[in-house]
Formats: C-alpha cells, sequence, structure tokens
C-alpha cells in the first residue's frame, strides 16, 4: 500500500493565482486585534472565494494556540492550524498555515489565513 501523498501542478481546470493586496487587513475576534498588515498575499484557487494570507510577523502569535489538526490539499501541501482562545468555541481550528508549501505557491510559506465566518476580516 503506498502512502505517497499525490502532488498536482495549478492548471487552467484548477488555477490558483497569489497577488499582493495592497489595502490594509484587519483580523479581529471579540473585538481584539489578531492580525494587522498592509502585505497580505490574495490567493486565488480554481472556484473557491479568494483567501488573504498574512505574514505571521503581522500577527499576533501569542493569542494564537496550535492543534493537532492537520489536512492535506494537493496542491499546496500539509496544512497545520491554529485556534484563537480569545474567541470561544467558534474560532477553534479558525486560522491554518501552510509551513513547507509545494513550489507552485511557494509565496504563501510564513503566512497565516483566517476562517472569514469564525474571525472578523476587514
Amino acid at each position: 500500500m503506498s502512502t505517497t501523498k499525490p502532488i498536482k501542478l495549478p492548471n487552467p481546470e484548477h488555477p490558483i493565482t497569489i497577488e499582493r493586496n495592497p489595502a490594509r487587513v484587519v483580523v479581529t475576534v471579540a473585538g481584539q486585534v489578531i492580525a494587522d498588515t498592509r502585505s497580505a498575499l490574495t490567493l486565488r484557487e480554481s472556484d473557491y472565494d479568494a483567501v488573504q494570507y498574512i505574514p505571521r510577523s503581522d500577527v499576533d502569535m501569542t493569542l494564537l494556540e496550535r492543534t493537532d489538526h492537520a489536512t492535506y490539499c494537493p496542491y499546496k501541501g500539509d496544512c497545520a492550524y491554529y485556534s484563537i482562545p480569545t474567541g470561544g468555541q467558534r474560532a477553534v481550528n479558525a486560522v491554518w498555515t501552510y509551513e513547507a508549501p509545494y513550489p507552485a505557491v511557494a509565496e504563501i510559506k510564513d503566512h497565516l489565513a483566517f476562517y472569514p465566518d469564525r474571525v472578523k476580516i476587514s
């Protein structure tokens, strides 16, 4: 039995683009600022909603708690998760990151993304 994970490259049927977002992006939970940046990256993948990836340096990592939850994306790689304790149950696994993303999306290394239905992104 093979345990090798499939690796897929973005293509015309499943495009992925990453662009710098010049706008200010602020993430809050329960009124507390978790992230504040002007260096977010907007990742657009296939027909999914665009996702803001925020540099770790612009995230208050002391407000996050690493969890054991993990997923895998054949286009981006292994994904790790964080919860935001001040956000309660709603903010469990509300943050994700690709710590060793595949080369096609290497720009998102050292960035975090937030589920918009679990935090406020403005």
